[in-house]
């Protein structure tokens, strides 16, 4: 209670006072002061404790009823929006970025793993190296790609006609080693000294899978291809006295090829393995179509097969027709590159079904199982288990039968 508050409580105190004495030494008033003698003092006392108490009462309502506490109310009010605004819009931010960190994680990766298979050029799709298949080789290649199955009754073999003699030359007889000494190479990067050096030892130990990753790989791809039409070939290996490899000792050749093996004076000489790659521009039906790849190993001397040896394809059959049979090995005595004697080979059709067959061949001119020449054909192969049945090919085929991507025909 304040001072004013308590002055007007004093003066009211007093008037009730004066009030009660005159009430009592006026003992004789008139009707209306015997009333007003009658009344309790009490009431009046009770009545001023009612305003004091619905005073304080209302003090709280009177409080936010004053003008500048609207004004404080809004205030906060805003200031709480606000509060929940900010927490509203941090909250989605960290998860962004969290979401950011993991996104950015999974796209290295992503990248990683990319850069890894781009490395590779697949021999059934892509276009990442140019590189022309050459056409002499497709039209060589399929020498077996369309058969009949015949059941005629067997007749006697015709002499094949004399034809004037050539004497089979390797291609690469006239090309020029590169000899590459690994040791005095100090660059790391993919050139040819390190790329000879990385595929010496799986060339050396025959491991097929590696030999075959390392060809498609992009830098194997492209270091061909830049020997291409340069009369050149890049070795590493043994070498002689005048610098020619000499020994065992690895070459890459044009056109995706590969020897290694045994060398005399320059020459492929000895035991050794050749291999060629059909990867190209189109990749979607690959250099040769139906085969992916082509390899010979065995004997050699003057740079070409001479003696005993296995010629292999790798075959492709969803490239193959209905009823379609195609070479797939070729083994016995191999002459100057060229079929040489009584020979064995293995088709493969359409659905993986492997026949054998025989054949004789005298320096790569079949003879004949039995006269075809009226409609141009001539039969060259015949099955193992069914002698009814053989595989034929165009007359005009037969002659240079053998391995042919690796002579100089004219």
């Amino acid at each position: 209670m304040n001072l004013m508050e308590r002055n007007n409580h004093t003066q009211e105190e007093d008037w009730r006072e004066d009030l009660r004495s005159g009430l009592k030494n006026d003992t004789k008033g008139t009707d209306e002061t015997d009333d007003l003698i009658d009344l309790p003092v009490e009431d009046l006392d009770q009545a001023g404790e009612d305003d004091e108490m619905q005073e304080s009462a209302h003090g709280l309502q009177g409080l936010l009823q004053r003008p500048y506490m609207t004004s404080i109310l809004l205030g906060v009010i805003v200031l709480l929006l606000v509060c929940i605004i900010v927490l509203l819009l941090l909250m989605p931010n960290r998860r962004g970025a969290a979401q950011t960190g993991t996104d950015l994680q999974q796209n290295i990766t992503e990248y990683a793993e990319e850069q890894k298979r781009n490395d590779y050029v697949s021999g059934m799709s892509g276009e990442t190296v140019s590189i022309e298949p050459e056409k002499d080789a497709v039209e060589d290649a399929d020498v077996s790609e369309e058969t009949e199955e015949e059941t005629k009754p067997e007749e006697e073999p015709e002499e094949p006609e004399k034809e004037e003699e050539i004497e089979p030359v390797s291609a690469d007889s006239d090309k020029t080693a590169i000899v590459v000494d690994v040791e005095d190479e100090n660059d790391v990067s993919y050139t040819k000294e390190y790329i000879l050096d990385e595929a010496l030892p799986y060339f050396a130990d025959n491991n097929q899978d590696a030999i075959w990753d390392l060809a498609h790989l992009k830098r194997y791809v492209k270091l061909s291809a830049q020997l291409e039409n340069t009369n050149q070939y890049y070795y590493n290996g043994d070498v002689d006295s005048d610098g020619k490899p000499h020994g065992k000792g690895l070459a890459i050749y044009e056109n995706n090829s590969y020897y290694y093996g045994d060398w005399v004076n320059g020459i492929r000489s000895g035991e050794g393995t050749w291999f060629r790659f059909y990867i190209g521009k189109k990749n979607k039906t690959n250099a040769m179509g139906k085969y992916i790849a082509h390899s010979y190993s065995g004997l050699w001397a003057d740079d070409l097969p001479n003696g005993q040896g296995a010629e292999h394809y790798d075959v492709d059959i969803s490239k193959l027709k209905v009823r379609e049979r195609i070479l797939q090995n070729v083994v016995g005595n191999f002459t100057g590159g060229l079929y040489d004697g009584d020979m064995y080979a293995n088709t493969v059709d359409y659905t993986g079904n492997v026949e054998e067959w025989s054949g004789i061949v005298s320096k790569g001119v079949f003879t004949l199982w039995r006269d075809m020449s009226a409609i141009g054909e001539c039969s060259v192969w015949r099955k193992n288990d069914d002698h009814s049945l053989c595989m034929d090919i165009d007359k005009s085929e037969n002659k240079n039968q053998g391995i042919r991507e690796l002579l100089k025909l004219e």
